[in-house]
């Protein structure tokens, strides 16, 4: 069977520990479904791209969305479809730079935490491809309050360990970029929301082994050491129970 993750991105190892992050914040997603709605009564046929263990497209089968879920790594994908039986639903195999979708045949193109694994330029063109005119795409991420007293307590740990450790795409503005492609989209909209997740010690580490970074690799003695060492930090200075913080910021722009 044909490899499809992409490279340095594969979630094989991760894909279990998926349940124990938060969701995106529920009012943004319904903010960004009226936006795509527009005048539109009908139920709106989503491509949700590197729908991932289907975190987003649950939200959006909630909303009475039609879901095509793409998702390019086998574990994830499996646990999708099992989350999801039984719901209008469809699961395909592919990456979102070659989705294999028809042309212009979605009202809306949705990216959870994925635009960053990929090239942006390149999924920005297939969205373009898929979307019919004047439809959204929106891209997505919850992103750790990085100035709440835990959380920066968290960083200490894990730069004490890795002096180098970044973030990347995820954490940066998405409009400067999309600015570059506006023959392909414009009309920019921009939506944050906080909120608070409660979480156990035990469930944030699980929670980190979701996390793939070129920083700690846990298929690798070296990764496996590294990753335990700030974990056992974790338990000497963490709270066993504590509140996180978190914001779901977004970005979306309509096909010209």
């Amino acid at each position: 069977m044909q490899k499809l993750v992409e490279q340095n991105w594969d979630y094989t190892k991760h894909a279990k520990f998926y349940e124990y992050r938060p969701n995106y914040a529920p009012k943004s997603i319904d903010m960004l479904l009226c936006l795509a709605k527009g005048a539109n009564q009908n139920a709106l046929r989503v491509a949700d791209i590197g729908a991932g263990t289907g975190n987003l497209s649950i939200m959006l089968l909630e909303r009475g969305c039609k879901v095509v879920a793409v998702e390019p790594n086998d574990a994830m994908r499996e646990i999708g479809i099992d989350r999801t039986k039984g719901q209008d639903i469809e699961w395909i195999r592919a990456t979102g730079l070659e989705s294999g979708l028809e042309n212009e045949s979605f009202d809306w193109l949705t990216f959870g935490s994925s635009f960053n694994v990929m090239d942006r330029n390149l999924a920005l063109k297939e969205a373009y491809r898929v979307l019919k005119k004047g439809a959204y795409f929106s891209c997505m991420w919850n992103h750790r309050d990085l100035n709440d007293a835990v959380q920066k307590e968290a960083e200490a740990i894990i730069t004490h360990f890795v002096p180098s450790y970044e973030r990347g795409v995820r954490r940066e503005e998405q409009r400067s970029f999309i600015e570059k492609h506006k023959e392909l989209f414009d009309t920019i909209v921009y939506l944050e929301e906080d909120f608070y997740f409660h979480q156990s010690l035990q469930n944030y580490i699980l929670a980190w082994q979701s996390v793939k970074n070129p920083y700690w690799d846990l298929d690798t003695n070296e990764g496996k050491k590294l990753f335990e060492a700030i974990c056992e930090e974790f338990k000497k200075k963490l709270p066993s129970e504590f509140k996180i913080k978190y914001t779901t910021r977004s970005w979306s722009a309509k096909k010209q």
